[in-house]
This record gives structure tokens, C-alpha cells and sequence, in this order.
């Protein structure tokens, strides 16, 4: 559709420019909110959203793994590896550390979040409906992270977006 049947199209209170973007009131409520593009703010704190995220996840992981921050269980012992929770250890301690470099971050959010849900719906939903019942909140926050990291990347401060600019370089 060309711009000036476009513009013909439109009713007559609308305020964008020919380019769609809007002015007036509406450019500046975009600029106070931030949606004008992931400028300011937003990157850092998309950033620390992701370290933050992955080296808790890592955290959690690392009891399963390897034992540490006092293990599992009362004996705070580890996982066997070759079980469900060896399994989440290791893509907790792995996912977590790849999550935190925003190394492969969208694949690997995928995996994590599909771990998340699992582990919601194996362990924490047979305990109950209501995750604050059943202990499933922490599950479903961080399947709620990953989600977000799946459809959004990594953030600019990456692995994955040094890696992208290096390509376009080339």
C-alpha cells in the first residue's frame, strides 16, 4: 500500500508522520516509558536481569552437581548424574553458566524453560493447584525469565551479540 493511500486510510485524529511513527503527545509518552527502542535503560537492565537469573540458576544447580552450598538432602549430598536430578543439575549448572555469558542464549532459555516447566508439572503440581502451596513459584519465575530470554535474546552486554557484530564486521 502506498504511502498516500495510507495516509487516505487513516482517521483524521490520527498523529503519525508518514513513517507511522507518532508525535505530539504520543512521541513523548514513548520516550517516558521507553519504547521508542532499547535505548537507556533498558539494556542494562535486560543485562542484569540475565546474569542475575543465570548465576541463581547456576546456584540451584550446582547442590544437584557437584554438592556444594551445602548439597541436597540432610547428608548434603549430590545427584547421581545419571538421574532426574543429576540431569537438572547438569543443565542448571551448564544452562546457567551459558545463560550468564549470553552465550546461546535463546536456545538454551528454550531448553531451561522446558526444564522449569517439567519440573512444575512432575514435582511441585501434584503437591497442589496454587504454586505458593506447592513450593512451585521459583519454577514457574524462572520458566518466566527464560520465556522473556527466549523471545528477546540475550541483551546487548553478550556472548551472543559480540559474536553478531563481529560477523557483520567480516
Amino acid at each position: 500500500m502506498a504511502v498516500a493511500e495510507r495516509m487516505e486510510t487513516r482517521p483524521g485524529n490520527d498523529r503519525r508522520t508518514e513513517t507511522g511513527t507518532p508525535k505530539g503527545r504520543g512521541r513523548e509518552m514513548e520516550k517516558a516509558i521507553g519504547t521508542t527502542g532499547r535505548t537507556g535503560i533498558a539494556g542494562i537492565t535486560h543485562t542484569i536481569l540475565r546474569i542475575g537469573a543465570g548465576l541463581l540458576f547456576f546456584m540451584h544447580g550446582a547442590p544437584k552437581l557437584f554438592g556444594w552450598f551445602g548439597g541436597m538432602g540432610p547428608e548434603g549430598g549430590s545427584a547421581e548424574l545419571f538421574s532426574l536430578m543429576g540431569l537438572a543439575g547438569v543443565l542448571e549448572v551448564f544452562g546457567g553458566l551459558a545463560i550468564t555469558l549470553g552465550l546461546l542464549a535463546r536456545p538454551v532459555a528454550v531448553v531451561l524453560a522446558l526444564e522449569m516447566l517439567i519440573a512444575y508439572v512432575y514435582a511441585h503440581a501434584p503437591e497442589g493447584p496454587i504454586p505458593y502451596m506447592n513450593r512451585g513459584e521459583l519454577a514457574l519465575l524462572y520458566m518466566s525469565v527464560w520465556i522473556f530470554l527466549a523471545g528477546n535474546g540475550a541483551g546487548p552486554f553478550s556472548v551472543d551479540r559480540a559474536l553478531a557484530s563481529r560477523k557483520r564486521r567480516l
